[in-house]
């Protein structure tokens, strides 16, 4: 289904490699960075290894779906996505090569990756069960907003001081996505509306609310 969106980004992204100054300020690197030039070319025949290993960051860190076992890395597999840029939507237990290349680019000779991938990560939204936790961020968020008709949630990342007021968190707002897919991937609740996440986490001793916006869910994190 995805084969050939997928084959569009990637063949793109290797032709750019072939010019690595062109590929550098296409991609946003620095001097330093360069030698993942030679990582985008490679990408088609590089060694692959599961998407939620091969991802690293405060969020993933905080997963550490390593460390998990079978049967949380098994739940992971049939309901968790992960928002790419050159591949879209894929399982965590999907197989990928190493890359570079983010949600905001404009690589040469293909659409917007908005355009790209608006439909197919639709699909892939729309083939999930239960309630679909939005944990992206706003930019990967961008690249395929869940249908209206599916049920969902955008989670947003809070504080709340002995004030009652409330703030977003940036750093903190991955390391509590990450820590919050763990809990779900170790207990496996069913959860198929925003009221029965709010139940679990008032369960499992995490704070989830109704957001300020519609469709929007906050959990809340010590200040």
């Amino acid at each position: 289904m995805l084969a050939p969106q997928r084959e569009a980004v990637v063949a793109s992204l290797v032709a750019l490699s072939a010019d690595p100054d062109r590929a550098a300020k296409v991609l946003g690197l620095s001097v330093r960075q360069r030698g993942q030039i030679e990582v985008n070319a490679a990408m088609r025949s590089a060694p692959t290894m599961p998407a939620v290993d091969r991802y690293t960051g405060v969020l993933f860190d905080a997963l550490d779906a390593a460390s998990v076992d079978h049967d949380a890395r098994s739940w992971l597999g049939e309901h968790a996505l992960i928002q790419t840029a050159p591949l879209g939507p894929i399982g965590a237990l999907d197989r990928i090569p190493s890359y570079r290349l983010a949600a905001g680019a404009s690589l040469p000779g293909v659409p917007p990756l908005k355009r790209i991938w608006a439909d197919p990560v639709r699909t892939a939204f729309a083939a999930l069960p239960g309630l679909v936790i939005d944990l992206r961020s706003e930019a990967y968020a961008a690249l395929g907003p869940v249908p209206d008709d599916v049920a969902s949630t955008y989670v947003r990342v809070v504080s709340e001081g002995p004030d009652g007021a409330v703030r977003a968190l940036n750093h903190f707002n991955k390391r509590a996505k990450g820590l919050l897919t763990r809990r779900l991937a170790q207990e496996r609740p069913d959860i198929r509306s925003v009221a029965d996440l709010v139940g679990w986490g008032e369960s499992a001793g995490v704070v989830v609310r109704a957001g300020a916006r519609d469709g929007e869910t906050e959990l809340v994190v010590p200040a």
